[in-house]
């Protein structure tokens, strides 16, 4: 059985998810208890993050940490915490993921099994940067990086943490210091396999920010191949919004939107809080830099309040002085003119307003979902409007305007 679970990991971290599912449930059919069981929870757990599906993910890692008289395997257990922090992370559930981060620590604490310690850390690292607990975060990343090994399993979270704690601190040299090693190192192919590692984004984000932008480029350009080949949504909306980076320190700004909406329309309908959070804030920098101040103060306010629902403070008050430098301030514009909008514009509105998803509208109009997008981009910039909560309020007053 334990070689049955080894041999779903492999798959899926080569690709292969149909045979690595079908692995994982013939030995979750047989093992009903037990320390194998909790192994083969860990094991799928990790690969349905890995496959977007972190809702189910939290599900099997949850029920791989032991709970109760019976204590199972701790190593099965801290590395089911380590992911299941991560998981936590990406749905926007800031406070379960450092209350499994915490009791994580207690447990390496307890068994010295030190290898692990980075997967841990990297998730308190991560959080507590963003939420402005610079004491807190060091205190993590000096943790992760005191684990001398050279598994790439273990280096590559500790990168990782102190990377990420740079790019809060929009330290960019400090984000290519960090992930340099990785980056330059002959890596085994899972490290790449998307939606197992999430680095890649921040790699490219730093080259660009560091004035790279060629050699940003040439790199994303593998792993947003490879990302398309095997339709791993998460980690092309991650590789949409670098491109979009990329392309706007570049000065086209039109590709950039195409970009960032590309990236928004990946993440829609998904439990990605945290991540759609990101792709809103990068989206609006770029066109308040761009001097696109009304779009950018709708786009802004979605990541303000995106931010704050995590409690992300240092992004708070960036998203902010981004509004205050466009001259919005937090302010919306006054009135709602459904005259402004243009005709496709109406007709969009109208839709959504109604509840029809971004899928349901471009079926309704013989449109991409990409255009729905930026339809409703600008909808919401002319209305004064940031939600779809919001629109839907104004059904009425949508519906009599355009029939």
């Amino acid at each position: 059985m334990e070689a049955h679970t080894l041999l779903g990991l492999g798959l899926g971290m080569a690709g292969r998810v149909a045979d690595a599912e079908a692995a994982y449930r013939r030995t979750l059919e047989v093992l009903t208890t037990g320390a194998q069981r909790q192994r083969a929870l860990m094991g799928y757990g990790w690969l349905e993050l890995a496959w977007d599906r972190p809702q189910q993910a939290i599900q099997d890692l949850q029920a791989a940490i032991p709970q109760g008289f019976w204590q199972g395997s701790s190593r099965v257990a801290l590395w089911a915490s380590g992911w299941l922090a991560r998981a936590h992370l990406e749905v926007g559930e800031w406070d379960s993921a450092m209350a499994v981060v915490n009791r994580g620590c207690e447990l390496l604490d307890r068994t010295g099994m030190d290898l692990i310690a980075p997967l841990i850390h990297w998730t308190g690292a991560e959080i507590s940067a963003l939420r402005g607990l610079s004491a807190q975060a060091d205190w993590h990343v000096a943790q992760a990086m005191a684990v001398s090994s050279e598994y790439m399993i273990t280096r590559l979270p500790a990168a990782m943490a102190r990377g990420r704690v740079a790019q809060a601190r929009s330290d960019a040299d400090g984000s290519l210091h960090a992930m340099e090693p990785i980056a330059t190192a002959r890596r085994p192919a899972g490290v790449d396999e998307p939606g197992f590692w999430p680095w890649h984004d921040m790699w490219a984000g730093a080259l660009s920010l560091t004035g790279r932008l060629d050699e940003a480029d040439a790199f994303l350009r593998p792993h947003e191949e490879r990302a398309r080949a095997v339709d791993r949504h998460s980690t092309m909306a991650r590789l949409a919004m670098a491109r979009g980076r990329l392309t706007s320190l570049r000065g086209d700004i039109d590709l950039a939107r195409e970009s960032f909406e590309d990236a928004l329309g990946l993440v829609e309908g998904t439990p990605y809080a945290y991540l759609r959070t990101r792709i809103n804030f990068l989206y609006g920098q770029a066109l308040r830099r761009a001097g696109k101040r009304r779009d950018a103060g709708v786009v802004l306010r979605r990541a303000l309040d995106g931010f704050s629902a995590l409690g992300a403070a240092v992004y708070v008050e960036r998203c902010r002085r981004e509004l205050q430098a466009g001259g919005a301030a937090g302010t919306r514009p006054a009135g709602f003119d459904v005259e402004s909008l243009t005709a496709q514009e109406q007709a969009v509105a109208r839709l959504v307003a109604q509840g029809l998803s971004n899928a349901d509208v471009a079926r309704e109009l013989f449109i991409s979902v990409k255009t729905v997008q930026f339809h409703l981009t600008r909808v919401y910039s002319k209305l004064g409007l940031r939600s779809r909560t919001e629109l839907a309020a104004h059904r009425g007053e949508l519906t009599e305007a355009t029939g």
